[in-house]
């Protein structure tokens, strides 16, 4: 036996009946079908005060940790509200939550790469490394690169600057 399908979101309800396709309606209908009918459109019709948000909805629905951490710009939403309306605020908020969180990330970018550089002291941090510029010797100031000779003088990653 088999049981009710897994993804009952993928389930459509035809709450129209037939009445859904434009040649089915030509056909006529029953005085059954009238009075579905007639109570179809009439409950299409809602309350002014519709959609009706229960009060404990946003405790069941967003756990501890995540209303702690939404708290301050969900003030800030609901003082927009009257001002713009629900959907600006809405959008002004996810809009000033996802630009903190990428000024946080290009913070913490610069801060990484500032103090984790690699030097000859650890095997770890970023290795940045300059390419040469092209000169040719019809460039004014040609060779205006440093000339290396020795074998020290190459990947130094700061020892050369060492106090010890």
């Amino acid at each position: 036996m088999k049981g009710p399908p897994q993804k009952t979101e993928d389930m459509t309800i035809m709450l129209e009946r037939r009445l859904s396709r434009n040649r089915e309606r030509l056909i006529g209908m029953t005085d059954e079908e009238r009075a579905w009918r007639a109570k179809f459109l009439k409950d299409q019709i809602l309350d002014p005060c519709e959609p009706v948000i229960p009060s404990d909805y946003y405790k069941k629905r967003y756990n501890p940790i995540r209303r702690f951490y939404r708290a301050p710009l969900d003030k800030v939403e609901n003082m927009l509200v009257p001002l713009v309306g629900s959907t600006w605020a809405d959008g002004l908020r996810h809009i000033t939550a996802k630009s903190i969180m990428g000024i946080i990330f290009i913070y913490s970018a610069c801060y990484y790469f500032k103090y984790n550089g690699h030097d000859w002291t650890k095997s770890g941090g970023w290795r940045t490394s300059f390419s040469r510029i092209k000169q040719f010797p019809s460039d004014p100031g040609f060779p205006s690169t440093e000339v290396r000779c020795k074998g020290n003088e190459f990947a130094k990653y700061g020892f050369d600057k060492s106090p010890i």
